[in-house]
């Protein structure tokens, strides 16, 4: 059993103001499953959670194993944080109740909520771009990422944006 309080304040500030969490599971023929869930999460000190609204192969994959990963980063600052645990599916009962509960009053989702799926984090470790090697600060980075996509959003002007790193 993991330790009790695996996820730090400043953890749980990330995902809150993130959301998006990139969901790794393994299917089973041992492949892996990566998939974007907009309503990542956290429930608690040790759960981060999302709301199943189209994730049939996550969902199904977890139902058989149960291991799974959770990437959650800022991608103008290119730092983040990577949780493993294991989730579990809920389909009804106090569980779902209480997470479609929260998604409609607490996250705003108004889509049909087909499972409520709930991750144990047993580790958790920050995730940082090597190009901060370079020395680069924080704000220099954002600056870079930043400047590519509003070039990017503008538009083609005789040539494709190239990527700051």
């Amino acid at each position: 059993m993991a330790p009790t309080g695996v996820l730090t304040d400043e953890m749980k500030r990330f995902v809150r103001v993130q959301r998006l969490g990139f969901v790794a599971t393994v299917c089973p023929d041992g492949t892996p499953n990566l998939s974007p869930k907009g309503t990542t999460t956290v429930w608690d000190d040790d759960h981060l959670i999302f709301a199943d609204l189209a994730s049939p192969g996550t969902v199904a994959n977890l139902r058989k194993n149960p291991a799974c990963e959770v990437n959650v980063v800022d991608p103008m600052v290119r730092k983040g944080f990577r949780f493993k645990g294991k989730g579990k599916v809920f389909v009804k009962g106090r569980e779902y109740e209480e997470g479609v509960t929260f998604f409609r009053e607490k996250g705003g989702v108004s889509s049909p909520i087909r499972s409520i799926v709930k991750i144990r984090v047993e580790e958790a470790a920050a995730l940082i771009s090597p190009v901060y090697n370079s020395g680069m600060s924080e704000e220099e980075v954002r600056r870079r990422w930043e400047t590519y996509w509003g070039e990017v959003r503008r538009g083609p002007r005789g040539r494709e944006p190239g990527p700051p790193d």
